[in-house]
C-alpha cells in the first residue's frame, strides 16, 4: 500500500472498475454498496423458482469484449464467454426475421437485395471498431485521435438519424436490423444520437459479437471483485453511506451514482452554480422488466431465432420508431419494441435440466407503474405460437421497481440519465472533465459521465485515471491478468 485510501460508493461495474484500478495502484480501497449482493446494472439472481438464475439488467455483453478498461482488464481470460454465432435478430413479422451474424459477409449475403447496401454502410465502422469506440468510450469534447473513423462514423449517424434513413435500402430486412440496435437507446429512433450508438452496437455484432457470460452476467462483477480483493481491497455490502461526511478518512471518493445522489450526499458543499446544473439533470424512458421460467425453447416461428443470442421483436423500421415515439411521449405503446434473450439456450447453468430461462424488456414512459406483462407475452405469442404454453412462471418488474431497484435508475431509467444531444455533450455538465465535481478529491463515475449507459466500466476508469493523477500523483497501473 502507499499509504492513500480511497473509497467508492456503488459496487456496480463503474464503480468496481475504478476500485480495481486504485487498488492495483496500491492504494487501500473500500467500497461500499447499499444492497445485500454487488452487482449493480450487472447482478444475476435466483429468483421465481429455486435453481434459475435470472440477469436482472443486462444480459449481453459486446463490451465485455470491446471496451478498452475490459481489453486492458482482460476479461475474456477471466471470464466464460459464450458467443453465439447469430449476434442478433429482428422479427419483422414471424416468417420474416432479418439476421445479424457475427461473420459481415454472411450478414450481407442474406439480406438480398440490400446486402451490398448493408456492408457499404458497416464495413467500414467494423474494421475500424476500435477507432470509433476511441470516440464513443471517452469525452467527445476533445480532439479526436482518428479523425478519418470519426468522420465516416458522423456522417453514417446523421444519414441514419434522419428523414433520408433509408434511402440507400429497397427493402425492410436491413432498416429492420438498423432499427433494433438504435432502439437500445430509448428516446425515439430518428435521431444522431439513437443512431449513432445503433451503428456502434451493429458494427461490435460484427466486430467481436454479442458474448453472454456463462452463469450469468455476475461472473463480471465476481471477476472485478476477485481482482479488487487480490489487490488489497474489499467490497462492504448493505451499508448504505449518507454523507460524504463518513468518508472523511478516504483521500479520494468516487460516487458510482446519479448526479441527485451527489447533491443529497454532499450537504450543501456544492457550489450553487453546479449543483443547480445536476438538479437539472434529465432521465430519459424508463424499461419494464418480464423475466420467465419456461418448460422448453421459445417455439418460434422461425426455428432459426433459437440460434440467436439476442432477439428484437417489434416490426418494421417504422413501426419500431413508431412505439418509441409512443413512449417519448409519454404513453404507453400497445406493441412496443421488445429485447429478448434465453441464455439458457447457450448455458445450461442457468437452469436446471428440462427448464429454460428467458429474459424480455421493453421501454415505458419515465415513472410507469404498468405491469407490462400481458403486452410483452402477447409480443412473444405472435413471433412464437405457443409460447404461453411452454410458460412454467414469470416475474414483472415496472419501471418504479427498477428505481427501488437502484435508485440509479430515476423513473426507470437504467441508462442512469436521457441520452440525447445536450446530455451528450453535457453528461452531468460540460467539460473537459466531467467525472470530476468541483469537491476536492470526489469524483463522479457512473453512467451519468461519459461515455453513458453500459456494461463498459469507462465512467469508473476515467474517474480513476483521475484521482490517481490529482490526488494520488500515481500512474495508471497495469490492469493485465
Amino acid at each position: 500500500m502507499t499509504g492513500g485510501q480511497a473509497a467508492v460508493v456503488g459496487a456496480g461495474p463503474n464503480g468496481l472498475a475504478a476500485a480495481v484500478i486504485l487498488a492495483r495502484a496500491g492504494l487501500d480501497v473500500t467500497v461500499f454498496e447499499s444492497a445485500p449482493t454487488p452487482g449493480g446494472g450487472a447482478r444475476t439472481i435466483e429468483a421465481i423458482e429455486p435453481g434459475h438464475w435470472h440477469d436482472v439488467c443486462s444480459a449481453v455483453h459486446p463490451m465485455a469484449v470491446a471496451a478498452p478498461f475490459f481489453r486492458e482488464f482482460g476479461l475474456t481470460e477471466r471470464v466464460e464467454l459464450i458467443n453465439p454465432e447469430i449476434a442478433f435478430a429482428h422479427v419483422v413479422r414471424p416468417d420474416h426475421v432479418a439476421f445479424a451474424h457475427r461473420d459481415l459477409d454472411r450478414t450481407a449475403e442474406r439480406l438480398g437485395v440490400d446486402g451490398e447496401a448493408y456492408r457499404a454502410l458497416m464495413e467500414p465502422l467494423v474494421a475500424r471498431s476500435s477507432e470509433v469506440l476511441d470516440l464513443t468510450m471517452n469525452q467527445l469534447l476533445r480532439i479526436p485521435r482518428h479523425p478519418v473513423s470519426v468522420l465516416r462514423y458522423g456522417l453514417r449517424a446523421l444519414e441514419q438519424g434522419s428523414p433520408w434513413w433509408d434511402m440507400r435500402f429497397k427493402e425492410y430486412f436491413a432498416p429492420a436490423l438498423l432499427a433494433g440496435v438504435a432502439a437500445h437507446t430509448p428516446g425515439g429512433l430518428q435521431r444522431p444520437v439513437a443512431s449513432g450508438a445503433g451503428l456502434m452496437l451493429g458494427s461490435l455484432a460484427h466486430a467481436v459479437g454479442y458474448p453472454i457470460p456463462a452463469r450469468g452476467s455476475q461472473a463480471i462483477i465476481r471477476a472485478l471483485i476477485d481482482d479488487l480483493v487480490a489487490h488489497g481491497g474489499k467490497v462492504v455490502t448493505g451499508h448504505r453511506i449518507d454523507s460524504l461526511a463518513e468518508l472523511t478518512a478516504a483521500d479520494a471518493i468516487l460516487l458510482d451514482t446519479s448526479p441527485q445522489e451527489l447533491v443529497r450526499l454532499s450537504g450543501g458543499r456544492l457550489p450553487r452554480a453546479y449543483a443547480k446544473a445536476l438538479s437539472s439533470y434529465r432521465y430519459g424512458p424508463g424499461a419494464a422488466k418480464l423475466d420467465f421460467i419456461l418448460s422448453g425453447p421459445v417455439p418460434w416461428a422461425n426455428p432459426e431465432l433459437a440460434k440467436a443470442g439476442t432477439v428484437h421483436l417489434g416490426g418494421t423500421r417504422y413501426e419500431v420508431a413508431a412505439s418509441e415515439r409512443e413512449i417519448a411521449r409519454g404513453q404507453h405503446s400497445e406493441k412496443p419494441f421488445v429485447l429478448v434473450s434465453q441464455p439458457s439456450t447457450f448455458d445450461p447453468s442457468r437452469a436446471p435440466a428440462g427448464h429454460h430461462v428467458l429474459w424480455t424488456y421493453c421501454h415505458v414512459p419515465q415513472g410507469s407503474t404498468l405491469d407490462m406483462t400481458e403486452v410483452i407475452t402477447a409480443q412473444l405469442e405472435e413471433a412464437a405460437p405457443g409460447f404461453s404454453d411452454v410458460v412454467v412462471a414469470s416475474q414483472g418488474m415496472t419501471a418504479m421497481e427498477y428505481e427501488r431497484y437502484n435508485a440509479n435508475y430515476v423513473g426507470g431509467d437504467f441508462g442512469t440519465g436521457a441520452v440525447n444531444v445536450r446530455q451528450l455533450l453535457a453528461r452531468p455538465v460540460p467539460g473537459t472533465k466531467p467525472w470530476q465535481t468541483p469537491l476536492g478529491g470526489v469524483y463522479l463515475c457512473s453512467a451519468a459521465t461519459p461515455p453513458g449507459p453500459g456494461v463498459h466500466g469507462m465512467a469508473g476508469y476515467h474517474a480513476a485515471r483521475l484521482a490517481l493523477k490529482d490526488v494520488f500523483r500515481l500512474p495508471m497501473p497495469s490492469l493485465a491478468p
